[in-house]
């Protein structure tokens, strides 16, 4: 059953908010919910969002083309500025693949992988939605280059698999140095996808179903 109050709708318990002046007025009330461009905080992050493109597992361009701005909540921000100041002593830099995903391209996701496993179930959101996820990867800022990991993004293998060993040992180093230096600053991983963090208290946020450019 779907039930609407205001600018946010109610999906068995899921809070969904479309309307960019009601997210407004939610941040009135509680700062700590802003949605914040990445590159606002972080400069030097850089951006390969790959739903922007037909470069993904869709084959379907979902965000607007060439898109070259997302977001996240401010919690996250603030934990990821702390994760590119550790990374920026050691010459490592962060690639963001997706960050924010409006509720819309979710619905999309479950229509194509009905797969708790790779892709967040509508009825419940995900932490895309909610501005506390993110998929990344970590580059040499000396040659630009990405830190060789176990798979491509979007790989719904075993291999992208945390507890998966046989792979090369740069591989697992690699894997576990992003592992470390996210929970370290309070993202969990996603066991079966090396490249997916999230914050923990996703209970805190709507799901947001706003386009980029609104939320710009």
């Amino acid at each position: 059953m779907i039930t609407s109050t205001g600018q946010t709708s109610v999906t068995q318990e899921l809070k969904i908010t479309s309307d960019i002046n009601t997210l407004r007025k939610d941040i009135s009330i509680d700062a700590s919910i802003e949605m914040i461009e990445l590159r606002k905080s972080i400069p030097t992050i850089e951006y390969d969002l790959k739903y922007a493109t037909t470069d993904n597992f869709t084959h379907v361009r979902l965000y607007p083309e060439g898109l070259h701005f997302t977001f996240m909540r401010k919690e996250a921000v603030e934990a990821l500025v702390n994760i590119n100041h550790e990374l920026a002593k050691k010459g490592i830099s962060i690639k963001v693949w997706d960050a924010y995903r409006p509720y819309a391209v979710t619905q999309k996701f479950w229509d194509l992988i009905h797969d708790e496993r790779y892709v967040a179930n509508p009825s419940k959101g995900s932490g895309h939605n909610r501005g506390i996820a993110i998929d990344l990867t970590l580059i040499d800022i000396n040659i630009g280059k990405e830190l060789d990991m176990p798979t491509e993004f979007d790989d719904f293998s075993e291999r992208a698999h945390h507890g998966y060993m046989n792979l090369s040992p740069e591989k697992i180093k690699n894997r576990e140095f992003l592992r470390e230096i996210m929970e370290k600053n309070g993202f969990i991983k996603f066991d079966t996808e090396w490249w997916h963090y999230y914050l923990p208290n996703g209970d805190k946020y709507n799901v947001l179903d706003i386009p980029f450019e609104k939320l710009k």
